[in-house]
């Protein structure tokens, strides 16, 4: 069995742990504005996922499946000493957390999900069109495949987004994302098959007494209905919706996201 990929971490701060975890084609780079917001109060993890970025890129299709992004951050959090931890991501990310709380509740102190992926079956999602966006990376490389799919004329993005979206991608091995669209973009679960698993994490929440902050933007037209289903399903979420901000909602609202997030913080595990 071939060793787990090293994993590309950041820490910064002190006080509780609070890791977060990008979405699909980002990095640990995402979420910085929030570290700097937040690291005289937490201690704010920081990674780049397999397959990603800084992080190694295993070779083999079989090394990128929900079950090995879920391991990966129960290594993060054994990485910076952390037993339990606030867990939360955006999108892909996002999806992640909620399955390591699923797995591993004990080691989750709240829970920070925003923008919710909908589901490998939602039209307009990377996961609905993910064996094509794959297949496009392999056939004609990561910067055709990238303007065809992420930063092109149809994506509506301004020419200096679209410039810093394909910078980031860019940055990326392209066989770890193909790998990650087939095996875990494809595979994520769409809300009716979400259902019974929020169904068998409420309680075991609601036990523990974890809270959940669930964000989304107002323009996020995919992940709202995710968004409004997971709070009404979770014990003691909160929703928040900002205003002028898509999916990547931490990015084009960060004094609002931020905002919501050091409340949300205080009041679930306290402050440095």
């Amino acid at each position: 069995m071939s060793a787990e990929p090293r994993l590309h971490v950041e820490v910064e701060g002190s006080g509780p742990v609070v890791v977060l975890a990008h979405g699909f084609g980002g990095s640990a780079r995402n979420f910085l504005s929030q570290a700097r917001a937040l690291r005289d109060r937490y201690r704010i993890v920081r990674f780049d996922a397999r397959g990603h970025a800084r992080s190694e890129a295993p070779a083999e299709a079989s090394a990128y499946t929900p079950e090995a992004f879920v391991a990966d951050f129960g290594r993060v959090l054994d990485q910076v000493g952390a037993r339990a931890a606030v867990v939360g991501g955006l999108s892909m990310g996002a999806g992640t957390a909620l399955s390591f709380a699923l797995a591993h509740p004990e080691r989750v102190q709240g829970l920070v999900l925003a923008a919710f992926p909908p589901g490998a079956g939602a039209p307009g999602t990377f996961g609905a069109v993910a064996a094509d966006f794959a297949d496009a990376i392999e056939r004609e490389g990561l910067e055709a495949a990238g303007a065809r799919f992420v930063w092109g004329a149809s994506s509506g993005l301004d020419p200096a987004a679209a410039r810093l979206v394909r910078r980031g991608f860019l940055e990326h091995p392209p066989h770890g994302l193909a790998h990650t669209l087939r095996g875990v973009l494809a595979a994520e679960p769409s809300l009716d098959e979400l259902a019974p698993r929020l169904a068998e994490l409420a309680p075991r929440l609601a036990e523990l007494a974890r809270p959940a902050l669930v964000i989304v933007g107002a323009r996020d037209r995919m992940s709202l209905p995710a968004s409004r289903v997971l709070a009404a399903a979770l014990p003691r979420a909160e929703l928040v919706v900002v205003e002028g901000a898509g999916h990547v909602v931490n990015l084009a609202q960060p004094a609002a996201f931020n905002r919501a997030l050091e409340e949300f913080l205080a009041a679930a595990v306290g402050g440095a």
